[in-house]
């Protein structure tokens, strides 16, 4: 039977954030980015282990929060999100045929609901998918002076989200093909896609959304609320 595992790249710096710090560090109702989303994935009872690739420097770092957890282990990322992911494969102690979650270090609102959504219908259908969102916003495409220079078909248009969740022998054959290949990843579902796997969309939640800039933060304290009333309610943990 297919076991399910986790990887959770966290090896960036994010820059976009202005913090003066990597964005998986900073902090939400007293735990870190990290944290929450790690914590989200380890709070799904079918998941056998999760491997977070840090930068190489912060390996050292006292383990904090659910990074203790006995289901978690670390590694060292690489200078990629792709290489990032592959490392964190490679540290798994998963079969080929296994399952495998991958989910950003700064996408700390994940919904037990939509982890579980998600892990239905892969399971259930065995073609790898990720949760994403119907575009709702009309899309320009800008030209080099930032002038529109065209209006998009936005009906087909999904934004993509994660967890993103293949098999695990396949995702590593597709992250090693794109990268002898030169094709840049943005996520795993791209280097699926360009090995010539099918990907299911299975739709998400506005509230799983990805922290980029510090104005991000104000979104996630509010979702965060609502999915844990009781543990961010306590006072002077918000910072």
């Amino acid at each position: 039977m297919s076991e399910l595992w986790a990887v959770v790249p966290a090896a960036g710096s994010g820059s976009r954030m202005s913090q003066g710090q990597s964005k998986q560090y900073v902090q939400l109702y007293g735990r870190t980015l990290l944290d929450w989303s790690v914590g989200a994935l380890l709070s799904c009872s079918q998941l056998r282990g999760c491997v977070v690739a840090l930068p190489k420097a912060d390996l050292a770092l006292d383990k904090v929060g659910v990074l203790e957890d006995a289901r978690v282990s670390l590694c060292a990322g690489g200078a990629s999100r792709a290489e990032s992911v592959a490392a964190g494969i490679a540290a798994l102690p998963a079969e080929d045929n296994d399952w495998v979650l991958v989910h950003d270090a700064a996408r700390p609102c994940l919904s037990q609901s939509d982890l579980q959504t998600l892990i239905e219908a892969v399971s259930g259908s065995g073609v790898g998918g990720i949760l994403a969102l119907p575009i709702t916003d009309t899309l320009k495409r800008a030209d080099e002076s930032d002038h529109v220079s065209a209006t998009l078909d936005r009906e087909a248009v999904w934004s993509a989200q994660t967890p993103q969740m293949f098999r695990v022998g396949e995702l590593r054959g597709a992250l090693a093909a794109a990268q002898a290949n030169g094709y840049a990843v943005t996520d795993e579902a791209s280097a699926m896609e360009a090995s010539g796997f099918a990907v299911q969309l299975v739709r998400g939640s506005v509230g799983n959304l990805k922290v980029t800039y510090a104005s991000d933060m104000q979104l996630a304290a509010f979702w965060l609320k609502e999915l844990h009333p009781q543990e961010v309610s306590i006072e002077g943990r918000e910072s």
